[in-house]
């Protein structure tokens, strides 16, 4: 914390100490009997190290929101803080205003320049009876710290001898860090597609766990789903239809540029992901000149894979692929582009693997990093381009003898379109059964030998062969999504499934206040609030 932050930290907590003389005594006995746990509390992803001071923080009417000046980002992250807390208790928690009667209480969110914050989504949470001090050097990880302050905050106020409303929230100290710098799910809008309103309550959820990023599968065989100009009948013809035969759909520029906003507003990277040089029926059906299997293409309605190939030698399918990933690069400030790359079965590997070598060049020089899945480790690229790890051991291994990093999403333990057993609804078992347990208890830093100095994070994949709405993503996405976010953050000897399950069963007033229509597991005992998500608000 910088000599100008501690000052301004020291005036405010001033402040507080001399408004709370002059509070009423009865609300300070009922604080003093209203003593919590902080280590108590079911946080996920759990915390690096939580320091407990069993006291009570009081969260009421007379509780205000700062920031650090002249910090970019932090304001609006306590104007976040300040609607979720509107949305779960009907308070409004004014945000760096002047002056504000009767003040008691405070939530102070400062940039800082400790080194003790190790990485730029590490934060500090110091709860005491007058305030919430959240430090972090970053906007990101100030975001990351609001969202232990939102599952710290009960569902309902706790003091009813007061004579206004309280939630109190624990004192004590939390120290955090995510493990893995790369923490993401997949949603595959290609088979089926998924509404702009979908995809943003997906964000939502992944958000209030700490995911950074969310990995859009924008095509496939069944489907284009993102507009690009310079090629239009990508989606007037090969977006018009999806798996089973319904009508499809696609993003315009300018609804994918508002998904953009949206998860940067939670400071999410979205991953947009054109599959080639297999999965590419969509686009060939467009523009049949960029066909390589030999046989006429045809809008694709079934779940088969590995038919379709570009016509990997043409110098026009380079100058297609050129457009896309120039249009789409422009709309996407992150840092990533995903190629796919996976399951070209009649692609001959000599042209997969010139593919892959000449697409890496053009991701290049769209200054953007290059993922694709563990397949492109047979090819001679770069190592800054990323291996996504879905199915070959030997690929993802290659791809560590070239230096590359590696995203951990084995089929077998993290695609959350498995089957959780033999009655589920929805989901395939091609690669295994996922119940809940057996998502969460696999150790990504271990897994098939991956050097964890090679590995870039964890990525959960919900492909969308068998879902068609939100109710049946969220089915087959949560809890496992849940278990995901704490393996990608929590170090592993942090993580105890006795332990998790128990924070997993409390959050089901969360999901019942967002509408989410989870897998009800049997291994969990779920705590179900009394409360309807018609009585509350969306938190």
């Amino acid at each position: 914390m910088t000599k100008s932050s501690l000052i301004k930290s020291f005036l405010i907590l001033f402040t507080i100490i001399t408004f709370s003389a002059c509070t009423a005594e009865k609300k300070k006995r009922v604080l003093n009997f209203a003593k919590t746990d902080l280590a108590a509390e079911h946080l996920i992803p759990k915390p690096l190290k939580i320091i407990p001071t069993h006291g009570g923080f009081a969260l009421d009417e007379f509780t205000a929101i700062y920031t650090s000046e002249n910090a970019a980002g932090f304001e609006e992250v306590g104007k976040f803080l300040a609607q979720k807390i509107k949305a779960k208790t009907d308070l409004d928690v004014q945000v760096n205003v002047d002056e504000i009667p009767n003040l008691e209480t405070v939530i102070y969110i400062n940039q800082a320049d400790s080194t003790d914050l190790k990485g730029p989504e590490a934060y500090q949470l110091y709860i005491t009876q007058d305030s919430v001090i959240l430090n972090s050097n970053t906007a990101a990880g100030a975001f990351r710290g609001i969202q232990t302050i939102r599952q710290l905050i009960p569902v309902t106020s706790n003091n009813t001898l007061a004579a206004n409303k309280i939630w109190t929230i624990p004192t004590g100290k939390i120290i955090d860090n995510p493990q893995f710098e790369y923490r993401g799910a997949m949603l595959d809008v290609a088979r089926h597609f998924f509404s702009v309103e979908d995809v943003k309550k997906f964000l939502d959820l992944l958000a209030y766990y700490k995911y950074n990023t969310l990995h859009l599968h924008l095509t496939d065989d069944q489907g284009w789903r993102i507009e690009i100009k310079s090629w239009p009948l990508l989606t007037e013809v090969g977006g018009s239809t999806e798996v089973g035969g319904e009508a499809g759909g696609f993003y315009t520029q300018e609804e994918y540029k508002d998904i953009i906003a949206y998860a940067a507003e939670r400071h999410i990277v979205i991953v947009p992901e054109v599959d080639m040089p297999g999965h590419t029926n969509a686009a060939s059906v467009s523009y049949p000149i960029l066909n390589g299997n030999g046989k006429t293409p045809r809008l694709y309605e079934g779940t088969q894979v590995g038919k379709s190939t570009f016509a990997t030698r043409k110098d026009t399918v380079y100058a297609f692929i050129d457009d896309v990933v120039r249009e789409i690069a422009a709309i996407t400030p992150g840092p990533y582009f995903h190629i796919g790359g996976d399951e070209s079965h009649v692609t001959q590997k000599n042209d997969y693997i010139y593919f892959v070598e000449r697409v890496e060049k053009i991701v290049q020089k769209y200054d953007k990093r290059m993922i694709g899945w563990d397949e492109i480790g047979q090819a001679d690229i770069d190592s800054s381009s990323i291996s996504h790890f879905w199915s070959s051991k030997k690929n993802a291994l290659d791809a560590v003898d070239k230096g590359m990093k590696v995203i951990m999403s084995p089929a077998k333990k993290a695609y959350l379109d498995m089957q959780y057993d033999t009655l589920s609804k929805h989901g395939l078992h091609w690669a295994a059964y996922i119940p809940t347990d057996t998502a969460y208890n696999w150790s990504p830093e271990t897994y098939e030998g991956i050097p964890i100095k090679n590995i870039l994070g964890v990525e959960a994949p919900l492909w969308s062969e068998t879902i068609s709405n939100i109710e049946e993503l969220e089915y087959l996405a949560f809890p496992r999504a849940i278990g995901y976010s704490e393996l990608s953050w929590s170090t592993q000897e942090n993580r105890d499934w006795e332990n998790f399950k128990v924070r997993l069963a409390n959050q089901a007033p969360f999901l019942d206040r967002m509408n989410v229509k989870y897998y009800p597991s049997p291994l969990i005992d779920w705590k179900k609030s009394k409360y309807s998500y018609k009585e509350i608000e969306k938190d």
